[in-house]
């Protein structure tokens, strides 16, 4: 009996000592003006796609541990959609950036310009930097200009709260890029 109680005792203190709690992350969403959608000579956008690989697509956060290996975290997750979140923050970074535009993720209408953005990197790093690239394609008035993106920032502070914030920073950055562009 004594044996039974042992077991029983020591499967409960290790049941008990293996509970990890898991955090979960969202992208901070840039706050700005509100556009007002009644002027007709507004200018629309159409953020079609925000495409992520497989690796970044699961619900795990990011982390490259050395030039080769990278680790999906258990623990620290995304609280939406990777893809979803880059979306929203994109759409509301280029709302913000782009007076007299209209931003949307849903189709305007036939006259209307796209982005196609492609995701190829969004994740921490073991140096202390964080890695956002990839490459967007935009038909803005019926001409197409593809351009690669890649940044990398330090974090200022250890951890996975400063990480997506320092991402979220990145990802800011280049829809400041894309902006740019737009408004040549």
């Amino acid at each position: 009996m004594k044996k039974w109680l042992v077991l029983v005792a020591a499967c409960l203190l290790a049941a008990c000592s293996t509970t990890e709690n898991k955090t979960y992350y969202q992208l901070p969403i840039a706050t700005g003006t509100v556009q007002n959608g009644a002027s007709t000579s507004q200018r629309m956008l159409w953020i079609e796609q925000v495409s992520i690989p497989d690796f970044l697509a699961g619900s795990g956060v990011v982390y490259q541990t050395s030039d080769v290996q990278y680790v999906i975290a258990s623990n620290n997750l995304w609280a939406s959609p990777l893809d979803q979140q880059l979306r929203t923050a994109l759409v509301s970074n280029l709302s913000n950036q782009l007076p007299g535009w209209v931003v949307s993720s849903q189709p305007l209408g036939s006259d209307q310009d796209t982005l196609n953005v492609s995701v190829s990197g969004f994740h921490g790093r073991y140096d202390g930097k964080v890695v956002v690239s990839g490459e967007w394609l935009l038909n803005h008035q019926g001409q197409l200009t593809k351009r690669p993106f890649h940044i990398e920032l330090a974090q200022q502070q250890d951890g996975y709260d400063a990480m997506v914030k320092t991402l979220a920073q990145a990802w800011s950055q280049e829809a400041a890029s894309i902006a740019r562009t737009i408004n040549r």
